[in-house]
């Protein structure tokens, strides 16, 4: 599918791999809705690549159903959905002192990452079967982002790990769910990021990252993933594929 003119929705785009995503969907020529939490910094973004920002709470459908809503008002319907919104956390199952972990701290990762992903999704393809089809009988791409966590998960990712496994396993069967309608579905699983979450660590540690990576031995660059996620849109042969993009990184257990 041509980006170029296109109207494309991105989650959790007011930062770091989001933020890159929009901004290069909009560089190549797409129309891209900003959704995050983060009004200010969302409104930040959209004012720098002509988009429009809309407050949008994954996990709560009234939300998402009002960000779609403004978004199309301005755009148009989207084709393109780009889920990049998500938290993390890390809680030993047990910890220290003998306490089994907080169930709540499970429940919201899950929420968010896995569920919040799966609520969106399926209002946005409820839209875009409605769109006539393109070439190939093409309607739409949605794509998730997990996380090589999802595969070589550390101690007290039970959660992070968990939610990002669910959209590695989600992947296939709601691509072929969605095959009749020509909506193509894939995922990327990223590594290390020099995110601003990641520069948020003492400048040693981030060094330390980065030497992990066997190549290139450097924290991923957010443009990458951007370009990964814009490259899947206009190859229309990968469909029902999780990627991972990580320099050849497999997590150690701590």
């Amino acid at each position: 599918m041509d980006i170029k003119g296109q109207v494309a929705i991105v989650t959790g785009a007011a930062s770091g791999l989001g933020e890159a995503t929009a901004r290069e969907l909009s560089r190549l020529g797409a129309k891209v809705g900003v959704f995050d939490i983060n009004m200010a910094l969302a409104e930040q973004v959209a004012a720098d690549i002509g988009g429009v920002a809309c407050h949008c709470d994954i996990t709560q459908t009234e939300s998402v159903q009002k960000a779609l809503a403004k978004a199309g008002a301005v755009h148009g319907p989207a084709r393109l959905l780009m889920n990049v919104a998500g938290i993390g956390t890390a809680k030993r199952l047990v910890g220290k002192d003998g306490s089994p972990a907080p169930l709540e701290d499970f429940v919201k990762v899950i929420n968010v990452n896995l569920i919040g992903a799966y609520n969106i999704s399926r209002l946005f393809a409820a839209e875009c079967v409605k769109l006539s089809p393109g070439l190939d009988g093409q309607r739409g791409v949605m794509i998730f982002t997990a996380s090589v966590a999802a595969f070589d998960g550390q101690v007290g990712q039970q959660a992070y790990s968990a939610s990002k496994g669910g959209l590695v396993s989600m992947t296939l069967p709601m691509a072929r769910d969605l095959a009749q309608h020509g909506i193509r579905v894939c995922t990327v699983a990223p590594g290390l990021f020099a995110t601003p979450l990641m520069k948020t660590l003492p400048e040693p540690v981030q060094q330390s990252l980065a030497a992990s990576i066997p190549f290139p031995s450097r924290l991923g660059k957010p443009l990458e993933f951007a370009q990964l996620l814009c490259h899947i849109v206009t190859n229309d042969h990968l469909n029902g594929e999780v990627i991972r993009l990580d320099g050849a990184l497999r997590m150690a257990p701590r």
